[in-house]
């Protein structure tokens, strides 16, 4: 596979994307590509090229297979491909690094505080309930008292 020189994003972003290659250690040259039709809506031009990429890469005897047909350019898919490798490599080496990890991990968070907050919402604070259930429990005993006979103290 060759770096996509090619593709139309910013200079900026390439040089990002070959910083972050050398830092995790991925050759290029060990990449497999391959040339693949896209998917979705189109109709017979989506059907007839092959726009979208499938990149296949090897890290410690797993095997990564990454496949992006998003985007009409092929090379535009190739550096798409090429950066969702980095963060699949990212995820598997460097954990605590990952911005993805990072990202799944506030999300889990959000969820957790939405869910406790609709909890909270949802059932009364329980020092409420304890008061009620104490003003219940004295009325059910008044009336025991009131149908055995004990009228007053």
């Amino acid at each position: 596979m060759k770096f996509p020189d090619d593709a139309p994003v910013t200079p900026q972003k390439k040089d990002d994307l070959r910083q972050r290659l050398l830092r995790l250690g991925i050759s290029v040259g060990e990449i497999s590509e391959q040339a693949v039709k896209g998917t979705g809506p189109g109709g017979q031009k989506v059907n007839k090229t092959q726009s979208g990429v499938l990149l296949r890469y090897e890290l410690g005897g797993e095997r990564l297979v990454i496949k992006w047909t998003r985007e009409r350019h092929h090379s535009l898919n190739r550096f798409l491909a090429l950066r969702e490798l980095c963060d699949e490599v990212e995820v598997r080496v460097s954990p605590q690094t990952s911005a993805r990890v990072a990202e799944i991990e506030r999300a889990r968070k959000q969820k957790d505080r939405t869910r406790r907050r609709q909890l909270a919402r949802a059932s009364p604070p329980a020092a409420h309930t304890d008061q009620i259930g104490d003003q219940i429990g004295d009325q059910i005993d008044n009336r025991d008292d009131d149908h055995n006979g004990n009228h007053g103290p």
